[in-house]
């Protein structure tokens, strides 16, 4: 049996709820859906507000022959069968790339000849920012669309649209647990109603349980197995770190995003009691890109291990903050002018850069702080 959200996604614009910025007359995606414009681009918004459904309603407009496949569990001989396919014969071939930032760089190196070339039309969709998540020859080939989290009132309509009767404070607490995520308020309406046939706030809430692992990647767990995981680090114990690491990776939190955390970590808890902490952690980053889940998991481990048993300080950190509110307090002091840059005669006339010393040990911060000390090592 079919799903309530896809017997009600909309077929066109006319039944769309929400991004009005991209739909409403005029707007980008109404240009190019109403004068079938075609060009691969990129969903880029929340979970459950529109992104499968926009891919679809473009699709249909351009009489395509349209292919979905999520980055999750997509291989290169998915793509292949999509470019080998018959279809597309008397329209574009699209493929709708569902979390795309899921793809790892050899993988996106794969599709971008046929992107390029025009075989394929690519609309990927994401959640995460695609400047870090898309690689830039690919990312310059598509138009990214910046989708938003869906208003209360945006989702009170969407919730008319399923035809279960619910009442109003039944309705709000339904629309604040969704979080702007219309597929989650769908989903919990139609589980709720099978369960128990009224749907009241209390039976809202018993549906909501789950034997399953909760991490809501926008919800407390979410931030809190985060937190555990990077606090565990910090104090030097591998096992708990591990198990957290763990946690995350068996509910699908992104690996890249768990790498950059720990990029960030090797400088600002390790910093200069071991400076090839920095250097290993972007290796697991570059592994984690390149590789990709499963396997991926080996190296996070490996790094997670590492900068947990890593001798920690933050005297990096804590200089760099000083330095900061001297910055920002102060504004732009006069820079000495033996240190000034002096590309011109006339800069070096006006006594840009002279008597310039490389190795000098005089004080080249400017007269207003000079004899500031920002890095302590003993911090």
């Amino acid at each position: 049996m079919e799903p309530l959200a896809y017997k009600i996604r909309p077929k066109n614009l006319a039944e769309f709820i929400g991004q009005k910025h991209l739909v409403e007359k005029g707007k980008p995606l109404e240009v190019a859906i109403s004068k079938k414009h075609l060009f691969s681009f990129i969903l880029w918004g929340p979970s459950g507000v529109g992104k499968t459904t926009l891919a679809k309603i473009y699709a249909k407009a351009l009489n395509a022959d349209y292919h979905e496949l999520s980055a999750v569990s997509a291989s290169k001989e998915d793509i292949k069968k999509i470019i080998n396919s018959d279809g597309g014969l008397f329209g574009p071939k699209i493929l709708f790339l569902d979390e795309i930032h899921r793809f790892n760089k050899a993988q996106q190196d794969f599709l971008l000849p046929y992107v390029e070339s025009g075989k394929l039309t690519l609309i990927g969709a994401t959640t995460e920012n695609p400047s870090f998540e898309v690689i830039s020859a690919l990312l310059s080939r598509c138009r990214v669309f910046v989708l938003n989290e869906l208003s209360d009132s945006e989702m009170e309509e969407i919730v008319k649209r399923t035809g279960f009767a619910l009442d109003k404070e039944a309705e709000d607490w339904l629309i604040s647990m969704a979080a702007g995520d219309a597929r989650q308020a769908i989903a919990m309406l139609e589980n709720t109603h099978k369960l128990y046939g009224k749907i009241t706030v209390e039976n809202l809430k018993n549906t909501l349980q789950s034997k399953h692992l909760r991490y809501d990647k926008k919800g407390d767990e979410h931030y809190n197995t985060i937190s555990a995981f990077i606090k565990s680090m910090r104090a030097s114990q591998p096992d708990a770190a591990l198990y957290y690491l763990a946690r995350m990776i068996d509910s699908g939190e992104d690996p890249k995003f768990i790498a950059r955390r720990m990029v960030i970590f090797a400088s600002e808890d390790i910093g200069m009691e071991d400076p090839h902490a920095l250097v290993l952690a972007n290796a697991v980053f570059r592994a984690v890109e390149i590789i990709g889940y499963p396997e991926a998991g080996i190296n996070l481990s490996h790094g997670v291990v590492y900068l947990s048993m890593a001798p920690k300080t933050k005297a990096v950190y804590y200089a760099y903050l000083a330095a900061m509110k001297d910055a920002k307090e102060y504004g732009n002091l006069p820079i000495p002018m033996k240190i000034r840059n002096a590309p011109t005669k006339l800069m070096k006339d006006l006594g840009y850069g002279e008597d310039y010393e490389k190795y000098t040990k005089e004080d080249l911060l400017p007269e207003k702080i000079k004899g500031k000390k920002y890095f302590n090592p003993k911090k």
